[in-house]
């Protein structure tokens, strides 16, 4: 790897500059480490407007937590570097990340949170909408749609729990699915009132900015003003595999309760370990991860030094 920078390295290297990337280095940067974050500025909400569940910044912009966050991270010394990541490498003492325009960043220890890409159906006018009024998590956006016409499109096997779901914030809920539910799916569709509609998705339609219904395969269309679907979740895992650490059978790396991989001196947090958390969990996850990195550069710290002595 060829150098832009110089070779000094960081203490911590972070790769992903969202919540989880920020938060974490908030906490080692108050810790009095030297600590780079690498951010491609690709978050994951990049369309959505405002985000909710967070305390205090409930319904802020996603954008403007990210500013906010970066000042508090350089306030402390920390340093952003803004740039897409190529290739990750391990070396004698620590880790070497290549950036697209060739800098190379060192550092003896790294945090990646990269998140994951969403992948939605092949349905036309979906990806358009995705973030707005087409959404995943009703517990983020459930409320701004309350008791509107809401469409759960199925696309898997947790499909019929999101329906069910759905009715805390509408009575008005319509479940498109290819195959008609049976036995205790159907029964407790039924239960919680909500219409199943048995048939393919063809397009959404959108009238004056807003989305007012989905086509069907069979001609008819079912009115909306609002659509939930679990997208498939596939993790910006280049760092990761780069370097060995052991995945699940869904393509997420595994780690212990506190991000740590099975590469010594690499953790990961946030979406790209567990791809079902919100912005709070996966910014609480990498408090819990950074605190445990800080710790670890202690102990390497201690046995160098009782090394040194004898």
């Amino acid at each position: 790897m060829s150098e832009h920078l110089g070779s000094d390295q960081r203490e911590v290297l972070i790769i992903g500059g969202g919540p989880a990337g920020l938060s974490a280095a908030l906490v080692l940067s108050r810790a009095r480490r030297r600590v780079t974050v690498v951010d491609s500025g690709e978050p994951r909400n990049a369309t959505a407007a405002h985000m909710h569940g967070f305390l205090s910044r409930d319904g802020m912009p996603p954008e403007e937590l990210r500013k906010i966050g970066r000042t508090e991270v350089r306030g402390y010394g920390g340093e952003i570097v803004d740039g897409a990541v190529e290739r990750t490498e391990r070396t004698a003492d620590g880790f070497a990340v290549a950036l697209r325009d060739g800098t190379v960043l060192r550092g003896r220890r790294l945090l990646v949170t990269t998140g994951v890409v969403d992948e939605l159906p092949d349905v036309p006018g979906l990806r358009e909408r995705w973030g707005r009024e087409v959404q995943m998590c009703p517990y983020c956006h459930g409320w701004e749609v309350r008791d509107q016409k809401i469409v759960v499109l199925a696309t898997g096997p947790m499909s019929v729990h999101q329906a069910l779901l759905i009715t805390q914030w509408s009575k008005d809920v319509a479940f498109v699915v290819a195959e008609a539910p049976e036995g205790a799916d159907a029964e407790r569709l039924a239960a919680r009132g909500v219409t199943v509609v048995v048939d393919e998705p063809a397009r959404l339609t959108v009238e004056s900015d807003r989305v007012t219904g989905l086509e069907l395969a069979g001609g008819e269309t079912v009115a909306c003003d609002a659509v939930f679907l679990g997208p498939r979740m596939v993790a910006r895992s280049g760092p990761l595999t780069d370097l060995g650490c052991e995945m699940n059978d869904d393509g997420f790396v595994k780690t212990d309760p506190f991000g740590l991989t099975s590469v010594p001196g690499v953790w990961a947090a946030g979406n790209v370990a567990k791809p079902a958390g919100q912005v709070i969990t996966a910014a609480a996850d990498a408090v819990w991860s950074a605190g445990l990195i800080n710790m670890d550069l202690i102990e390497e710290e201690i046995e160098r030094e009782l090394a040194a002595r004898s």
